[in-house]
């Protein structure tokens, strides 16, 4: 099925793990993929591209709003338009659990600035695109810890949570012209990334396990079918929602 067929979607930190699991997918469903990120975006587009997939790449740091300027720029350049936006990127898989009284002022600045302000960036900067186009979609990755308040994170759960609220707020902004708003908050996933972290692996995966009803690991393949639905036409008439895909372990 094409559902996407002819959309041009950006994808944020799709060079690995859950983005390019995201990316991937929608390639699959007929989109036109823009693949960003920091470090690895060409050698992701070229594997999509080698399947057939029209996928292109772009080296962005979504804190920079020069860089985010610079990737709408380059993606209407290629594709002639932007349909979609996916605000993947973000700081976890590095990150080390830690009580709250040790972290630093420095490591809260550094996982706000990507995980907040980059969505505030890149969606600003896409916005008069969308103006243009007479809408688009815009689908946020937060996460299931922003409900459940999970401890040894606070300065990650703070920043999921926010991207729970500022998809509400730019849903009722961005609504008027046609643009629709929702988040998707996967839960804990074994990603490329978090599977070279052992001591995030060691201390988190099991709970998480155990308190599925779906009592398997979550693979970023899982979270891929529900941006596609926001990408989708199946989703027009649904804003500001934030959809938990995280196999029962948290009702919302």
């Amino acid at each position: 099925m094409k559902s996407l067929e002819e959309s041009v979607v950006i994808v944020t930190g799709a060079a690995i793990g859950i983005g390019f699991a995201i990316a991937s997918h929608l390639a699959e469903r007929g989109a036109k993929v823009m693949i960003a990120d920091r470090d690895g975006a060409p050698a992701a587009a070229q594997k999509l591209s080698a399947l057939g997939y029209q996928a292109a790449a772009c080296a962005v740091d979504v804190s920079s709003p020069e860089q985010v300027n610079a990737m709408i720029s380059a993606t209407i350049e290629r594709y002639g338009r932007i349909d979609s936006l996916v605000n993947n990127a973000g700081i976890y898989s590095t990150l080390k659990p830690k009580p709250f009284e040790e972290l630093e002022v420095e490591e809260w600045r550094r996982v706000f600035d990507v995980n907040v302000i980059g969505v505030f960036l890149c969606c600003k900067a896409v916005f008069a695109e969308f103006k243009k186009n007479g809408g688009g979609r815009v689908v946020n990755i937060s996460s299931g810890v922003a409900f459940k308040g999970n401890p040894w994170m606070a300065h990650y759960v703070a920043s999921k949570g926010a991207v729970v609220s500022l998809t509400r707020s730019l849903a009722t902004e961005m609504g008027k012209h046609g643009v629709l708003v929702n988040s998707v908050a996967p839960g804990f996933t074994l990603s490329e990334g978090v599977n070279r972290n052992a001591a995030l692996v060691a201390g988190v995966k099991e709970p998480s396990l155990r308190n599925r009803i779906i009592g398997r690991d979550m693979l970023p393949e899982d979270l891929a079918g529900a941006i596609e639905f926001f990408c989708s036409a199946q989703s027009s008439f649904i804003t500001g929602q934030t959809l938990v895909v995280d196999g029962g372990a948290y009702f919302h």
